[in-house]
């Protein structure tokens, strides 16, 4: 492969993953950047590196004019556009194609025909494919979206014609909200693909979200690679996602495979493609879309099957043919991948921000990182919040979830909030273990799912400990006393005072023991909570093996990995859960006190304002939109009342809080 250049069209994971394989197979890569990038990883990864303008993606990476220029200028003749950005539009594939440069994904042709939802619908119905029930027509007036829905009937799912990742979708259960939830898709629609248009389906109850990964040569010869489940998301987004899909049988897993192979060939497919169907309880399977694009979980296909599906991708854009026949393909095992997101799972998934103070990532047999991010780096509120993926693969579904959680217990990022302690309990649910998956499993488990696997009182008992191991006279197994931090006392009460600010103040009293067989301890008295905890742990570093001990002989073992954060405050790791305490320190706790105020959630911009001052609203009333990492987020009053200030206007950037 040598003497090609390879553009990589993308940042983060995906333009890493790119650059791994195109190294390896000879090719010279040149990435492009941001301002806010310009340390990022997959800038000192690639070969070269071009910076393509400001951090607005409308002025870098989906500046077309500037990335022809960069590939004209590095010399390229290959151009990988990843996801997202432009690997979608037919514009983009257009002008490569124009310039002699090979677009590694299918013509511009075959991702129009897919990239509007409404004639693929159309397409797929001509071939026989099975569809959803709804309205793919072109007339979007008010009136006729109306008449539609009414004709599809409720509950009803609204999708952006020209996007998919859950932007410019709504679910509407009741007809009062039909108006409002279309204006909604529409401006998501709009700013996130530049297309307003929308389609409406029925919105099919407990349905699973099954895709297959298909695969097409210049020659005209397709496979499908199988298929995954990806029904586990939040805001219409996967975040998990495994292969193959469990629980299929062969009848329907060849007939999804054999269905998804004909949506390629209706459209003289060429390249890595994913044809998408929700799965009802009774079997019966629907034609949902067509991503003609590498898929963000495509790790979990190429470690079932062991195939690099960005090494194939560029073999086919050169003009080799596809080895195999579908009669030769089989996979092994299992797989499961879950999705790092910067966002705050218990704030209604609210994307977060800031700079990555720590960064710890797992490694070990069968598990994969893809990775965007290093420490030190600050993650902005410009782009998708997604940071990594963790991909574990085993011999069986049980065990590959096994490994995963080993994994994401180990994956360690302070800095902001992060969705890995969410991750974990969704893995560890019983409905999960069980396979019982549906596109509204985190809806259905949401107040399991709200519980942290660390509950609240050890998490204070483990930060108290955190902040212990950083003093100044650490606690240790010396020979010399004066050296050993303990709770003697010549006079007076040896259980120690502490204020541990965890949300809330809490007072604990802590007694230290002596070292014993290697092993120390503290005991913790919440006087709050009224119990009692014993945590015996050996070893000095920042993380420790730790036996937490409670009452009535129970007892749990876990690793702690506790970094301190001057002067007061430390940040702490356990089952995947992440939180942070504030130790002996005064707390202007802002929120004792309830003004009436509201505040900004996230940081991002105003799109939309419903009030004025003087208004009088009433609970659940929409108040304000913003918009963050393309994703919509709305203020809604508390309560009845009446709004007496205003401080934000439409289009202006507000900070969290």
């Amino acid at each position: 492969m040598n003497g090609h250049t390879l553009l990589v069209a993308n940042r983060g994971e995906i333009a890493r993953r790119i650059i791994r394989t195109a190294r390896r197979m000879g090719i010279t890569t040149v990435a492009v950047y941001s301002d806010p990038d310009t340390n990022a990883p997959h800038v000192r990864e690639a070969d070269q590196a071009y910076n393509v303008g400001p951090a607005l993606a409308t002025e870098s990476y989906l500046n077309q004019d500037r990335l022809m220029a960069v590939a004209r200028e590095a010399g390229a003749d290959l151009v990988h556009p990843g996801y997202g950005f432009l690997s979608e539009n037919t514009e983009f594939a257009g002008r490569c194609e124009a310039e002699n440069i090979r677009f590694i994904g299918p013509s511009a042709a075959a991702i129009a025909a897919m990239g509007d939802k409404t004639a693929a619908k159309k397409l797929m119905e001509e071939a026989g494919v099975p569809l959803v029930p709804g309205y793919h027509g072109e007339d979007q007036s008010l009136d006729v979206l109306k008449e539609a829905a009414d004709n599809v009937g409720l509950p009803l799912l609204i999708k952006a014609s020209a996007g998919g990742g859950g932007k410019g979708m709504r679910v509407v259960r009741e007809a009062s909200m039909l108006e409002q939830e279309l204006e909604t898709a529409r401006r998501e629609a709009k700013a996130a693909f530049g297309n307003d248009q929308v389609l409406l389906e029925r919105f099919v109850e407990q349905p699973r979200h099954v895709e297959v990964q298909v695969f097409f040569d210049q020659q005209g010869h397709g496979v499908y690679l199988f298929d995954r489940d990806c029904s586990v998301q939040r805001r219409h987004q996967k975040i998990i996602e495994e292969a193959p899909a469990p629980g299929l049988s062969a009848e329907t897993r060849h007939a999804m495979g054999e269905a998804a192979v004909r949506c390629g060939e209706a459209i003289d497919y060429v390249g890595a493609g994913t044809v998408e169907f929700l799965l009802d309880p009774s079997g019966e399977f629907f034609f949902m879309e067509m991503n003609t694009r590498l898929q963000v979980e495509h790790p979990v296909t190429e470690a079932i099957t062991g195939l690099d599906l960005v090494e194939w991708q560029i073999r086919v854009a050169l003009g080799e043919p596809l080895p195999w026949q579908q009669s030769e393909l089989s996979w092994e095992g299992h797989a499961v991948e879950a999705r790092i997101y910067a966002e705050d799972p218990d704030l209604g998934f609210l994307p977060t921000s800031g700079p990555i103070e720590y960064l710890e990532e797992p490694a070990g047999s069968g598990i994969r990182v893809d990775s965007g991010i290093a420490q030190g780096l600050t993650v902005s509120s410009d782009y998708d919040p997604m940071l990594s993926k963790v991909i574990a693969h085993g011999p069986d579904r049980e065990q590959a979830i096994n490994r995963l959680l080993e994994a994401l217990d180990a994956y360690r990022l302070a800095g902001f909030t992060t969705n890995t302690g969410y991750l974990c309990r969704i893995l560890a649910h019983e409905a999960f273990k069980n396979g019982d998956l549906r596109t509204d499993f985190i809806e259905v488990h949401e107040a399991e799912l709200a519980a942290p696997r660390v509950d609240d009182p050890s998490q204070r008992a483990l930060g108290l400990l955190g902040w212990l191991r950083h003093q100044p006279i650490a606690v240790t197994d010396a020979v010399d006393p004066w050296d050993t931090l303990t709770s003697w006392r010549l006079a007076g009460e040896d259980w120690q005072r502490a204020e541990v600010h965890s949300g809330e103040r809490h007072t604990l009293r802590y007694r230290l023991g002596p070292v014993s067989a290697g092993q120390q301890q503290v005991r913790i008295r919440d006087d709050d909570e009224g119990n009692e905890l014993t945590l015996r742990w050996s070893g000095n570093g920042d993380t420790l093996p730790v036996r937490l001990q409670r009452p009535f002989g129970q007892h749990e073992d876990l690793t702690l990995t506790a970094i301190s954060r001057p002067p007061a405050t430390v940040t702490l790791f356990a089952k995947g859960e992440c939180w942070s305490v504030r130790v002996n320190h005064p707390e202007i706790d802002l929120a004792e006190e309830d003004s009436g105020s509201l505040t900004a959630p996230m940081h991002g911009r105003v799109v939309a304002v419903y009030c004025k001052a003087g208004d009088r609203v009433s609970a659940g009333q929409p108040l304000v939109v913003m918009d963050a990492m393309k994703m919509e987020h709305t203020v809604v009053a508390p309560a009845d009342g009446v709004v007496t200030e205003l401080h934000c206007h439409a289009d202006e950037n507000l900070s969290a809080g």
